[in-house]
């Protein structure tokens, strides 16, 4: 029998209980003692492993993007194109934050993260480079990482609301206006893509999704425990 590695055990029941803390009960609500208290562990040694709350909740957003990679990948499937999945995955973020205050601020702790953000982004250059390759043939890596730079800017502006901001329709028509200038989109295309959005019940679509994401965060933990276990 291969020899269990005790602390990848140990650090995966830190994620599975900081990630559902995250997720029910929200990450700004939710202190480094309140989930060491509940795993009967000391701080110390939580903070070993992961040693700030952003360390954890990198490793969440981690399985955001590969959740929403997933999402794009069925919706391919269907015959949805990449560039609509990604109009519609800001869409329907933008939709859970409004609909959720836990939501709200799990999305919008991950753009105020240094170390969430630079994934956040890293990843997204990546999928860029498939969607938009043939809108910026000429591009080089440092053009994708600018673009990238600005759009997470505008993504953390468009999940921000207030007692005065503007309707939800008006700020992720906007949004995904400028996202497909910055990388060339013709405008007949962008108008296709956005009306294609606004056509989705989006408030539905994105308490529905965050749902997903919850479970899907619960199945990946369940899977890296069998993988650990089997060795």
């Amino acid at each position: 029998m291969a020899r269990i590695d005790k602390s990848k055990l140990t650090k995966l029941e830190i994620i599975r209980v900081a990630s559902r803390k995250f997720l029910e009960k929200g990450y700004s609500n939710t202190s480094i003692k309140a989930i060491s208290d509940e795993l009967e562990m000391s701080t110390g040694n939580l903070t070993f492993h992961f040693p700030t709350k952003e360390h954890l909740l990198a490793e969440l957003v981690k399985m955001l993007r590969r959740f929403q990679w997933k999402l794009i990948e069925q919706e391919a499937d269907e015959g949805v194109s990449s560039m609509l999945a990604i109009c519609i995955e800001l869409m329907t973020v933008a939709s859970a934050c409004e609909e959720s205050e836990i939501a709200k601020d799990f999305f919008l702790s991950t753009y105020s993260s240094p170390i969430c953000v630079d994934y956040i982004r890293s990843s997204a250059v990546e999928r860029a480079k498939i969607i938009f390759e043939n809108y910026c043939k000429d591009w080089t890596e440092e053009q994708y990482i600018e673009a990238e730079i600005l759009i997470s800017g505008i993504n953390y502006a468009t999940l921000m609301t207030t007692d005065t901001t503007v309707s939800l329709e008006t700020r992720i028509s906007g949004a995904l206006n400028h996202i497909m200038m910055i990388y060339n989109v013709p405008e007949n295309l962008r108008k296709e893509k956005i009306e294609k959005v606004l056509s989705i019940d989006c408030r539905e679509l994105g308490k529905r999704v965050f749902g997903k994401f919850t479970e899907y965060v619960d199945e990946c933990v369940e899977d890296t425990l069998k993988e650990i276990l089997i060795g």
